[in-house]
């Protein structure tokens, strides 16, 4: 239940995140999330220098900076294409890390199913959906990959989470270089409320939801839990902000979850999901 309800508490916040990008765009929006939850993270683990080593230090810069990126790119999709068509396309990016780590000759049939719900999201033969949108979902899906090796390097060797603790930050600083001035001319105080409601939960309350969900699930399981990211946004989508994937978005996002769920039951899915896109 938690791990779903980690889930749940993203795609909320991937509502609100909507709802800001009329107003402040989607480069405003990703960096007030980031910043929010930069300062939330500094201020509640407060790292020590004594954690980091200039390499590892270093590590957490890049893995800031690709987290600015995936934010970043994945806002700037939601403002061209659906939430459950861009988490879709965004989600192959980790699948074809967990199929490259996966075991059995079946990890070769999830890229096929994963082909299949891409062509039937983007129905290219068909006008098809914003190919810039598509795009950046899917540049957002290699940052994810990125992001999972680093964190998977940068949780080896920095203890607790001070390497969350200084990326994220980081990440506020590298998204504000993206932003326009006039972003900040529009800051209001309701903005900045809204912009740390946002960030409780994405990503903070789904961090510890996926923690407390780890302790108690196995790797395969939180896995397969996970995989079901796209087919949550796809409802989120239709329920909350009136985005009718028709059928074949609906065929599409299944396959992709099916894909998936593949990879995670097959031992491929050993890795860390991202905390500012969930």
């Amino acid at each position: 239940m938690m791990a779903i309800a980690a889930q749940v508490s993203v795609q909320m916040g991937m509502v609100i995140a909507i709802g800001l990008i009329d107003r402040i765009g989607s480069d405003g929006t990703a960096w007030l999330r980031l910043a929010w939850a930069g300062v939330f993270l500094l201020v509640a683990v407060r790292p020590k220098p004594s954690a980091f080593t200039w390499r590892t230090f270093g590590m957490c810069v890049v893995l800031g900076c690709v987290t600015a990126a995936i934010t970043l790119l994945f806002m700037a999709s939601l403002d061209r294409i659906t939430l459950g068509t861009a988490t879709a396309l965004q989600f192959l990016g980790p699948l074809a890390l967990a199929v490259m780590h996966g075991n059995g000759r079946q990890r070769v049939l999830w890229p096929g199913i994963a082909a299949i719900g891409v062509v039937l999201l983007s129905q290219p033969f068909d006008g098809g959906i914003d190919p810039k949108g598509a795009l950046l979902a899917v540049a957002a899906g290699i940052c994810w990959a990125l992001y999972i090796l680093l964190t998977q390097r940068v949780g080896d060797q920095v203890a607790g989470v001070n390497g969350l603790a200084v990326s994220m930050p980081i990440a506020g600083v590298v998204a504000s270089l993206f932003v326009s001035t006039a972003v900040f001319e529009k800051m209001t105080l309701d903005l900045l409320f809204i912009g740390l409601f946002m960030a409780i939960l994405l990503p903070v309350t789904p961090y510890v939801l996926e923690l407390l969900a780890l302790r108690r699930l196995t790797t395969a399981a939180f896995g397969t839990l996970m995989s079901l990211e796209p087919a949550f946004a796809l409802l989120v989508g239709w329920l909350l902000l009136n985005q009718d994937p028709g059928v074949a978005g609906i065929i599409g996002v299944i396959a992709v979850v099916a894909a998936g769920v593949g990879a995670a039951r097959g031992g491929g899915r050993e890795m860390a999901v991202p905390l500012e896109v969930g």
